[in-house]
C-alpha cells in the first residue's frame, strides 16, 4: 500500500503539518484534503433485529422487576 502523502513537501498546503482536519473544513472545497461523502441512503429496517431487541429490553425490565421485589419488603 502506498502513502498518499509521501510526495508532500514541507510548506505544501497539503503537507502533514497543513490543513488537516481542521475544524472548520465541512467539505466544501473540492481538494485534496476534501473527505466528504455525499449522502448516502439508508438501508432497509431490520424488523427481526429490532424485535429481539426490544424482546431484551423487556425481559430485561421483568428481571430487574423480580430481583427489586426479592430484595424488598414489599414481597
Amino acid at each position: 500500500m502506498s502513502d498518499p502523502h509521501a510526495t508532500d513537501a514541507p510548506g505544501h498546503h497539503a503537507s502533514a503539518g497543513g490543513d488537516h482536519h481542521e475544524p472548520t473544513d465541512h467539505g466544501d472545497q473540492h481538494g485534496h484534503d476534501d473527505h466528504a461523502h455525499g449522502e448516502q441512503p439508508l438501508g432497509p429496517v431490520d424488523v427481526a433485529a429490532w424485535g429481539a431487541g426490544v424482546v431484551g429490553v423487556a425481559i430485561a425490565i421483568v428481571i430487574a422487576a423480580c430481583f427489586a421485589l426479592a430484595t424488598s419488603g414489599l414481597g
